[in-house]
């Protein structure tokens, strides 16, 4: 293991992480607020990266090894760090509170233990919404787009944090492949952002409602979420974003080359919005069936916003959802197994890892008439290699296990099997808020100290994808050279 390679790319990230928090330390000082947990949190990150940025390796070659250390490392440590203004400013002066809070943040997960929001200082907000649009697209993927510098072994940094079966560069260079990215991302937020001030919002609502929509985060700065704005122009395009988040950004590339043939003969766009769209009527049939709501258009409206926000992993809440009739709560339990697409902003299993175990499914099915055979797995009229499908099928094994492994922890604390199934879910899948204990209205703040650090290590399994922090418990990882 070449620690010295860790340790320099490491702080190179944390220096990083100083830069980006001059943008809350501005928000602070506009609004008249005290600057210092800020200020004291950026010369604690400079002293440390700038230390462990003078290190270097034995060898300027970077292996898988260092690549998923650094990956997982990483977050760890801006999770930390990130988590020192909350502590600072008195807003949640417990470690274990405000770690979570952080890691909810970056993996975009928008659990939270704050109960009261709407009085916390806005600069305090700010940064907790501003977590999410770093994890979203990724923060290394960030870093090494601004940092190219940081250089040796950038495709396997890149390829061990970028969601999904499947990484690959749009361009030759990693660097490159990294400014599209979060050139599409920067535009997106920008119109959302745009968007939303033409309606009822104001420039700082619109900033931080837009960081928790691009990100797929869920974080607001109200304590009823979206469900304090009344106008059906604001839900709709959060509902919007929320959906277009969630969609491979490699095809927003495609779409900018004029590439539109490949928008629609993409099998994982159909299904994702397919499942959205057929979701979203389940539900509306339900409530309307039930009369839980007044009228046809304010039903399709609230059906929609959640099978958007819990399909994308955002959470953000209209409504209590857990009050709904049990077929529609059902119909979103499952839709938090689904998650975004490959290479979006949203958590779960993935929209393509869905489609590639159907498409093996079907093999198998086909196989039992035709034992003879060749039937491979294609995907986009491409062939799916055989490591990809081991992978997807292990990764499937395993996230299941978590689940369960989890479940059994949590129900521990004395709480009901769905609170237990639905917080684990939630924290594994990065929604956020599940049923009962943890539902919309509720939070994760009535939970021990242990179950809050067992959430946080959910939490960041499922957004570097369960593998590359699963490695860390393998004594061989260690070992190798």
């Amino acid at each position: 293991m070449n620690f010295g390679i860790i340790i320099k790319v490491l702080g190179t990230l944390l220096l990083f992480e100083s830069i980006v928090l001059i943008g809350p330390l501005g928000i602070s000082l506009y609004y008249g607020e005290s600057p210092y947990p800020f200020l004291y949190t950026i010369v604690i990150l400079m002293l440390s990266g700038g230390a462990m940025s003078t290190f270097s390796g034995h060898s300027k070659k970077m292996q898988a090894r260092e690549a998923l250390g650094i990956v997982t490392f990483g977050w760890i440590l801006v999770s930390f760090f990130g988590a020192l203004p909350f502590i600072f400013s008195g807003t949640i002066p417990n470690f274990v509170d405000a770690f979570f809070e952080t890691v909810s943040g970056l993996t975009t997960t928008g659990a939270t233990i704050l109960v009261e929001i709407e009085g916390l200082p806005k600069g305090i907000l700010f940064w907790r919404s501003l977590t999410h649009w770093l994890g979203g697209m990724g923060i290394l993927v960030l870093t090494l787009a601004i940092l190219p510098a940081l250089g040796v072994g950038a495709f396997r940094i890149f390829k061990a944090e970028s969601p999904g079966p499947m990484s690959d560069k749009l361009v030759p260079k990693v660097k490159d492949t990294a400014k599209i990215l979060y050139t599409a991302y920067l535009g997106m937020t920008i119109l959302q952002i745009v968007l939303l001030y033409l309606g009822e919002m104001n420039l700082y609502e619109s900033m931080v409602h837009t960081f928790g929509t691009v990100g797929t985060g869920g974080f607001s700065t109200k304590d009823g979420s979206i469900g304090d704005y009344q106008s059906s122009y604001t839900l709709w395009v959060i509902t919007f974003f929320m959906i277009a988040a969630g969609v491979n950004f490699a095809l927003y590339y495609n779409l900018w080359k004029g590439k539109w043939r490949s928008l629609f003969k993409n099998s994982e766009l159909r299904l994702y919005l397919s499942i959205i769209v057929v979701a979203g009527l389940l539900i509306t049939t339900n409530l309307l069936v039930t009369t839980y709501y007044d009228g046809f258009f304010e039903t399709l409206k609230q059906a929609f916003f959640q099978t958007a926000s819990i399909t994308t992993t955002t959470g953000y809440g209209t409504a209590d959802f857990d009050q709904w009739p049990a077929f529609s709560k059902a119909v979103l339990f499952l839709l938090m197994f689904v998650g975004g697409s490959a290479g979006s902003t949203g958590g779960g299993i993935k929209i393509a890892r869905l489609l590639i175990l159907g498409l093996v499914i079907r093999r198998e099915v086909l196989r039992l008439l035709h034992p003879q055979a060749y039937l491979p797995v294609t995907l986009n009229g491409k062939a799916v290699s055989s490591n990809i499908v081991h992978a997807v099928t292990g990764f499937f094994f395993l996230y299941m296990l978590i689940i369960g492994f989890g479940t059994l922890l949590i129900s521990l604390e004395g709480v009901g099997l769905v609170t237990a199934v639905s917080s684990v879910a939630a924290t594994l899948g990065n929604i956020g808020p599940g049923f009962e204990l943890v539902g919309p209205t509720q939070n994760y703040s009535q939970f021990s100290a242990p179950s809050k650090m067992l959430f946080s290590l959910l939490m960041l399994f499922g957004r570097l994808e369960l593998f590359t922090v699963f490695l860390f418990f393998i004594p061989s990882f260690w070992k190798g050279k």
